[in-house]
């Protein structure tokens, strides 16, 4: 069975095995006191940046406990990088995909206000909704075991989303569009080492209403590819996390 995992206070990439490494507030709060961790037992520390330190532990208290690492490890980035853009979605919807795309090891996440997003961004709380948004990317790592954390990006809406596919050239962009001519797996096979070679592929999944073709046709322009899955119409919480179990495997991501 997995290790709990926990993240770090900060950086443990100049941690060696033997070191002791120290966890404070919350997260130490956690271990000790709704996981129960005691003296002797194991567990894992990430960094989100890559870094697990596996330990034991030989000192515990409320909100603080020492940990004797036993092994170090460095998860190394895989490629392509995989990146979930997320229209914002009514009923949390938008936060299931993310949750999801993340246990599957997407590398950032970008939340998208689309034409047709009912739920909004709204000025006077735009940091707090953003902030469930990371709160989901860090639960999710955490249950994942996951040490190389998601980025969250910066929100964009639809015309800023069109300029930076323009921009990121070396990426794949893929909208899901439930009307595509093409589906993914059709796709990939037509691309076969273009798509195996890009630096990244970028899964754009639209709200609950759906991508409008004034949307699509501009992010078609500005140089993505518009694909289905299936003859399925999948939810906006489900769309993302299907395309990237079937890039994980069709680029090896998985292998």
């Amino acid at each position: 069975m997995s290790l709990p995992v926990f993240r770090s206070d900060g950086p443990l990439g100049g941690v060696a095995a033997g070191d002791t490494v120290t966890l404070t507030g919350p997260e130490a709060r956690h271990a000790t006191t709704v996981r129960r961790l005691r003296s002797g037992e194991a567990l894992d520390l990430v960094d989100g940046q890559g870094h697990r330190v596996t330990g034991l532990l030989r000192e515990t208290g409320k909100d603080f406990l020492a940990l004797e690492a036993t092994d170090v490890s460095r998860t190394p980035e895989r490629a392509p990088r995989l990146a979930l853009v997320q229209a914002l979605a009514k009923g949390d919807r938008d936060l299931q995909a993310v949750e999801a795309c993340t246990e599957l090891g997407v590398d950032a996440v970008t939340p998208w206000q689309a034409e047709r997003s009912v739920a909004r961004f709204r000025p006077d709380r735009a940091e707090k909704q953003l902030e469930k948004w990371r709160n989901t990317v860090v639960a999710a790592a955490k249950q994942s075991r996951r040490s190389l954390w998601p980025v969250l990006r910066d929100p964009v809406d639809s015309a800023s989303l069109a300029a930076l596919i323009g921009e990121e050239t070396g990426t794949l962009w893929l909208v899901l569009h439930e009307s595509a001519s093409a589906s993914l797996p059709a796709v990939l096979d037509e691309l076969g080492e273009t798509a195996l070679g890009a630096s990244s592929i970028a899964v754009i999944v639209g709200p609950e209403g759906g991508i409008s073709d004034r949307e699509a046709e501009m992010f078609r322009a500005a140089g993505a590819r518009v694909v289905g899955l299936g003859p399925e119409v999948l939810r906006s919480s489900t769309a993302g996390a299907a395309a990237a179990a079937v890039l994980s495997v069709a680029t090896g991501r998985w292998a």
